[in-house]
């Protein structure tokens, strides 16, 4: 699919210079496609335009630039946050391979707590995710050495450094791989149930 069409499932909200935001069933997160420009040498595309994603709904100040890289295919980061008054909002693409993204609604007063998006970002597709304050952030790697960068909104603060099981039950997280087979940090398979967090986001 070219990077300039959003999925057709998803409701496009708004369509500023070279960048298209479309809404997921949740409000909040947002998938942002940015047209690119071709030719015989390859291409190039404006991936972040501080004005244009204001109008689209991003108004977020990025203060830090994060590059990631997993070997293995199966490798899953997540589930993901900080905590007030350090929380980031996070513009996610990928340089290379590709990821299955998700974010998980952690606003307890939001009708869609502990509801989730999906979506696929790769570097064929172009697709940037914007998931904001309030949701647990994790992705899973489908190719082997995927790279990604992303920018968050807030300085990295391990003192508020949270998550939650990525394969927390309640949550049903649509993986596309086994328990067994992941690749996963030590951190990461000690993180709690959603259940079991104190009030995290109002």
């Amino acid at each position: 699919m070219d990077s300039a069409t959003p999925p057709p499932e998803l409701e496009v909200a708004a369509n500023i210079g070279n960048h298209t935001a479309s809404r997921f069933p949740i409000d909040g997160p947002l998938l942002i496609n940015s047209r690119r420009f071709g030719d015989d040498r390859g291409f190039f595309v404006e991936t972040y335009n501080a004005r244009d994603f204001t109008a689209l709904g991003i108004a977020d100040q990025f203060v830090q630039d994060n590059h990631s890289l997993s070997a293995a295919k199966g490798t899953i980061r997540g589930m993901h946050f900080q905590l007030p008054s350090r929380a980031q909002a996070k513009l996610v693409r990928v340089l290379r391979g590709s990821i299955l993204d998700i974010a998980v609604d952690i606003r307890r007063s939001s009708p869609t707590y502990g509801k989730h998006v999906a979506v696929e970002l790769s570097a064929a597709n172009g697709r940037q995710f914007y998931v904001p304050v309030g949701f647990a952030h994790g992705f899973c790697t489908l190719e082997p050495n995927t790279e990604i960068v992303y920018k968050v909104s807030e300085l990295y603060a391990p003192e508020l450094d949270r998550g939650i099981a990525w394969d927390d039950p309640d949550l049903a997280l649509p993986w596309p791989v086994e328990s067994a087979s992941a690749v996963l940090s030590d951190k990461d398979r000690r993180a709690p149930r959603l259940r079991a967090l104190p009030v995290c986001f109002e």
